[in-house]
This record gives structure tokens, C-alpha cells and sequence, in this order.
């Protein structure tokens, strides 16, 4: 019998109003929380909310708010040189992916050596147990509140560090579906579809076992059910509420079984060219599959059978080719931008492509793909994807 481990947070509280939670948690965990968000968590109010439950549990606390963009290593080092000058001896993350995944290296760095790049590829392992961390998202996507990954731009190389180290797993993950509610429709749909890209990833990946394979098809079924209603109808809590818990589903997953190839590809688009990861995701998703189809044809048939009630006797190949236009009908119903939509310059692009083939390679994710690609066959997927439009419904009916 082979031998399985899977890391999830100690704690997580999930549903509807699970955020009034957050003060007795700090509480448990010490006497000063280092806020990690941003100006529009500020601006929504939610800064504010989660001010007032720490001081109803008599927990004091100090704000940064500089998380702008996707994480980088300067906002790691700013927030943790505040958390020092304040002596806080906690960390709670309010916010997206790049919130979550900043505090988890301020948490990590507050009590082993060296920066954040300094953990890239194994290089330094945090051998010292992190100061206690409380995920709060408020956006139904990354699932970074249920990971031990943290991804963390490189300034001065121009790259996205995918690091992965058991130290970089929140303590505790409060997941509220209330807090998605105001996700603006171009988020809940490049979240959205991240999410799904975690929890088909997950499933194909050459690391997936039984219990990731599990949390992967039931993350699948609830993304796909609820993502145009929460598009579409943002207000809709219960919506809301299932896409916030599939995508911490699909985080659990991929968390203990890795992502691949898409993952690879779109952390360099992302570093180079600035476009956010779950808009790099759900780009390259549709491309990726074409791509990739042919070695887990199996895998996308379940899903076929799961999402789709009314095939019967397709085959596995009928099924997988159908899913694959499925996801491209759905990108495109979500308006998720191709590549020369959202301004991308190609002669810029193609000085950049094989640097960008070369970190996604060294980047891992690539390796745990069903079908294994060369550097040429990732720079191909790149031209690909800058010449890339959907294909219309009718046009797919029509062949």
C-alpha cells in the first residue's frame, strides 16, 4: 500500500457569517495581529469590520495596505519590517490571492532567515515554525487560504517564484461568502476559472491520489454549476457561497497534488507582462487542454459525465473533446480577454518567449502535466496562445 500525506490548515471555519469568527481566533493566537490587505479592502469596509471584531476580542493591530498588484518581494519586505517595528506576534490576511500569499512569507520570514527568494526551488527550507496566520479571502478563486504555496514576484529577475514549503500553510482559513459579494465581474470571472484550472489540474496531475482526486471532481461539479450565476448575478449568496467553497476545494487539491502545465505557463506571462494570474490562467486553459487532452482523456470524460447528465454512450475521446470545447464556450461567455485583447505588443512578446518557455520549465508545474512538454513545444503553445480567438458556438455546431 503507498503511503499518502496531505497538509490542510488546523483550523477553518466556512459558510455564511463564519468572518464573525475572527476575533476569537486571534485571540487564541496572541495580543497583536500585522493586517495584510489592500486599499479596496479599505475602501469596501471590510478593513473596518474586521477592526471591530479584534477589538471586541481584545486583540490590538497594525494595518498594511500596500498590496497593490500581484504579490511582490517588496511588499513582503515592507510588511514585514513593519510587523518587526510593532512587535505583532500574529498575521491575518484580508483580501485576494496576492493578500493571502504575501502574508504567508511575511509570516514565514518574521521568524527563519534570509528573503523570500532565498526559498525558490528548495534552496532554504524554513526550519523554524511560522508566526500564526489567519487566511481570510474574499474572493472565490485562488484558495491560497488552504495551501502551503505561496507565489511571489521576483523584482529584479522579472519572475514569478512558485514556492511550496509545509511552513507556508495558514493555521487557520476563514471562508465567508459575504465578503465575495462586491467582486466586480471581471474578478469573479478570472477567479472563477482559476479556481476550475486548480481543480482540473489537481485532477490530472501526475501527483494526484485518491483523497486530492475526491476534493478535485467536487470542486469541479460546484465551480461549474455556479460560475455564470455568480457572474452574472453577483448578488446571488448561495452562488457565491458555493464558488468560495469549491475554490477551496480545488486549493486543497492542488495543494497536495500540484498544478502543471497551465500553472507553468502562466506565471511568466504574469511576471514579464504584468497580466493577473487568474486572468494568465483562464487564458491559457482552452489552449492547454487542446494541448493536453490526448494523455488524460479518461479524467475529462468523468467530468463530461459529471457536468453533463445527457451523454450516455460517447467515448472517452467524444466526451474529453466535448469538455475541452465546453471550457472555451464558457471563457468566452465569462469575456475572459485573449492575449492580443488585452494589449499585448507581439514583437515584445516574441523577444520574451523563450525566456519565458525557459521559467516555466524551471518553474516544475510543467513536469506534473499528463503530457510532458520540451521548451520548443511550450514556445509553440506561447505562439498559440498570442494568435489565439474562440471559436463561436455555432461555428463548433457547425463542423
Amino acid at each position: 500500500m503507498v503511503k499518502r500525506i496531505v497538509h490542510l490548515p488546523q483550523i477553518i471555519h466556512y459558510g455564511k457569517d463564519s468572518f464573525l469568527g475572527v476575533g476569537e481566533e486571534a485571540n487564541k493566537l496572541g495580543s497583536k495581529a500585522l493586517i495584510v490587505s489592500d486599499r479596496i479592502m479599505e475602501q469596501l469596509g471590510n478593513v473596518q469590520q474586521l477592526h471591530d471584531h479584534l477589538q471586541a476580542a481584545d486583540v490590538s493591530y497594525v494595518n498594511y495596505l500596500g498590496v497593490e498588484t500581484e504579490p511582490k518581494d517588496t511588499y513582503v519586505d515592507e510588511a514585514l519590517q513593519l510587523l518587526r517595528a510593532e512587535q505583532c506576534d500574529h498575521v491575518i490576511a484580508l483580501g485576494g490571492g496576492s493578500c493571502i500569499d504575501t502574508a504567508k512569507a511575511v509570516a514565514v520570514l518574521a521568524t527563519n532567515t534570509g528573503r523570500i527568494h532565498d526559498y525558490m526551488n528548495q534552496k532554504q527550507i524554513a526550519t523554524v515554525k511560522p508566526l500564526p496566520l489567519i487566511t481570510v479571502p474574499t474572493t472565490g478563486g485562488t484558495g491560497s487560504e488552504a495551501t502551503d504555496v505561496t507565489v511571489i514576484t521576483d523584482t529584479k529577475e522579472d519572475i514569478k517564484m512558485m514556492i511550496k514549503q509545509q511552513a507556508f500553510m495558514p493555521l487557520v482559513a476563514i471562508v465567508d461568502p459575504v465578503l465575495t459579494v462586491s467582486t466586480p465581474k471581471s474578478v469573479t470571472a478570472a477567479t472563477g476559472v482559476d479556481a476550475l484550472t486548480h481543480a482540473i489540474e489537481s485532477l490530472i496531475s501526475r501527483k494526484a491520489q485518491p483523497f486530492t482526486r475526491t476534493l478535485s471532481l467536487q470542486a469541479i461539479e460546484l465551480l461549474y454549476a455556479n460560475i455564470r450565476e455568480a457572474y452574472h448575478n453577483g448578488d446571488n449568496l448561495e452562488a457565491r457561497n458555493q464558488m468560495i467553497y469549491g475554490s477551496m476545494l480545488a486549493g486543497m487539491a492542488f495543494s497536495n497534488a500540484s498544478t502543471c502545465l497551465v500553472h507553468g505557463m502562466s506565471r511568466p506571462l504574469g511576471a514579464v507582462f504584468h497580466v493577473p494570474h487568474g486572468v494568465s490562467n483562464a487564458m491559457l486553459l482552452p489552449i492547454i487542454l487542446k494541448y493536453t487532452k490526448v494523455d488524460c482523456q479518461e479524467d475529462l470524460a468523468t467530468i463530461a459525465r459529471m457536468i453533463n447528465k445527457d451523454v450516455k454512450d460517447e467515448s472517452d475521446e467524444e466526451l474529453s473533446n466535448w469538455f475541452v470545447e465546453e471550457i472555451e464556450h464558457l471563457c468566452e461567455e465569462l469575456e475572459i480577454p485573449t492575449l492580443s485583447g488585452w494589449g499585448i505588443d507581439r514583437e515584445a512578446f516574441d523577444l520574451v518567449k523563450e525566456k519565458m518557455a525557459e521559467d516555466a520549465l524551471i518553474s516544475g508545474s510543467p513536469a506534473t502535466n499528463p503530457k510532458v512538454p520540451s521548451k520548443e513545444e511550450i514556445v509553440e503553445l506561447y505562439d498559440q496562445l498570442m494568435n489565439y480567438s474562440y471559436t463561436k458556438r455555432s461555428e463548433t455546431h457547425a463542423n
